[in-house]
């Protein structure tokens, strides 16, 4: 949404705090590494780990593949089914939602069912500890950030808790490159995020401990056991974010002791700290990371969890924060422009405008719906239409079974304001039926954002006296005067 200031950041500067994320995200998940997954309060000083070179850490290794679809594709092409295609030819780990994800895609589930269906580490750290390459591409613009990371978090999180927190702190720190007070970035963060979460209870928890003057520890212990009925237990989001925000508050300014203070809190130390140590590093610059710190980790970028061989011709991998950074500084004009926003990175002096703030929330309330998205839905677009395809349950079905689908379509804001009428067909294995809907609709053209401007299509599917283990249903939609149908894949699991 286009909106009447302008906020301009100064190239230098810009690289100088992006350098400062990758060099934060490094030390903080070397330094918490080696603790990953102990539950216990810790009291941990500094690195165990041998110097010259940081730990690999799956948290950074995404997010070079993230760079590497934002550079191959352009950043109006990255959604989720795009990023879940390069999770399964780019990424190797298999682990908890990474291998549920991709084995619901290697079936044929598309995201963001594929981070739904049967998967309990739907509300785990996977997906928010890997926000940066967002945030850095979208400075000063934490409702693009947050649509960004929302895409990466389909993929194996779903409509789970862990897109949730990735919403969050992607905006948060995307929020940083503009406000220099992680509190009003915190709580400006909480805006882009549904109320009812437990990552929006757990953060407002935090901030809650802060006002009461709670020692750091004692507000850890308590956001622990108001969530200890989440089954992930170490790994559960929101406790982790808590913990991340704890340093935040708590470490006041320095660096160190941010760092450290999310570590002590325990549990999945390596992404906190790393998290912790990159939204640092994105609110003052390389003045805050520690000179003896920096010189311990080094620049290099050690890779663990992505197949190099399979990147595609020319492409390459950075081998240093700093490569890391010149990339990403090279594509965040690119992104900021593809999507109006009103940032601007160039060779002049910082000017942010006083409402930044309040300009930044209303932003965020226009785009607050991303956030908010049923279980076992999906997103398809044609050159003409948009849908989403919502299921009522898992995508389960039995011999004679049923299964509801509904559709919410509306055209693309380029189409003419007139009404465009459609015809549906349903491509089915056989046996199947369509045994409720109606085959013709027409779609008032208006705004998306208003309800009245989609229409709403519903189908009853029954199957037949056998089913596959695989049932691939197609529907067809067809905009009367127009050449571009949009196919709809619903998979159907036997």
């Amino acid at each position: 949404m286009k909106n009447n200031i302008k906020i301009k950041l100064n190239s230098k500067k810009f690289r100088d705090h992006v350098y400062a994320c990758w060099l934060g995200k490094n030390i903080g998940g070397t330094l918490g590494a080696p603790y990953e997954c102990k539950r216990e309060i810790l009291d941990v000083k500094g690195f165990v780990t041998p110097p010259g070179k940081p730990l690999p850490n799956d948290d950074l290794d995404l997010q070079l593949v993230w760079l590497h679809a934002v550079e191959q594709h352009g950043p109006l092409n990255v959604t989720a089914s795009l990023l879940g295609e390069h999770w399964l030819g780019l990424i190797v780990p298999n682990w908890n939602e990474y291998g549920i994800g991709k084995g619901n895609m290697r079936r044929g589930l598309c995201p963001p069912i594929s981070g739904d269906y049967n998967n309990s580490w739907k509300h785990s750290n996977g997906s928010w500890i890997r926000t940066e390459v967002w945030a850095c591409m979208a400075p000063g613009c934490p409702e693009l950030a947050c649509k960004y990371a929302m895409e990466d978090g389909k993929v194996d999180h779903g409509a789970g808790e862990g897109t949730v927190a990735s919403a969050f702190v992607a905006a948060m720190q995307s929020a940083a490159f503009i406000i220099k007070d992680v509190r009003r970035c915190i709580e400006l963060a909480l805006s882009a995020i549904p109320e009812d979460t437990r990552i929006a209870d757990s953060v407002r928890f935090i901030l809650d401990c802060r006002d009461k003057g709670m020692a750091p520890m004692d507000a850890r212990n308590a956001v622990q056991q108001r969530n200890a009925d989440i089954g992930d237990g170490w790994f559960e989001a929101p406790s982790n974010v808590a913990y991340t925000v704890i340093g935040l508050l708590w470490g006041e300014g320095d660096f160190k002791k941010t760092v450290l203070t999310a570590i002590n809190c325990g549990d999945d130390t390596d992404c906190t700290a790393a998290t912790a140590g990159a939204t640092m590093g994105i609110l003052y610059g390389m003045e805050c990371i520690p000179k003896d710190w920096q010189e311990y980790i080094g620049d290099e970028i050690i890779t663990v969890s992505i197949n190099k061989a399979h990147f595609w011709t020319g492409a390459k991998v950075p081998k240093t924060c700093t490569e890391l950074t010149d990339r990403v500084c090279a594509q965040a004009p690119f992104v900021l422009f593809a999507n109006h926003a009103d940032t601007e990175i160039g060779d002049f002096e910082d000017e942010i405008p006083e409402n930044a703030d309040e300009s930044m929330r209303k932003k965020i309330a226009v785009m607050r719906g991303l956030t908010v998205f049923e279980p076992y839905s999906s997103h398809f677009e044609s050159d003409c239409l948009i849908a989403d395809a919502v299921l009522d349950s898992a995508p389960d079905i039995e011999t004679q079974g049923e299964k509801t689908v509904t559709v919410y379509v509306h055209p693309h804001r380029s189409i003419g304001d007139h009404v465009i009428n459609v015809t549906c067909r349903w491509w089915l294995p056989e046996g199947f039926s369509v045994i409720s809907g109606k085959t013709t609709a027409a779609i008032p053209n208006k705004n998306p954002h208003d309800p009245t401007g989609i229409a709403t299509l519903k189908f009853t599917l029954k199957a037949g006296e056998t089913v596959a283990a695989e049932n691939r249903c197609v529907l067809e939609i067809f905009p009367d005067g127009y050449f571009s149908p949009l196919y709809i894949p619903v998979l159907l699991l036997g």
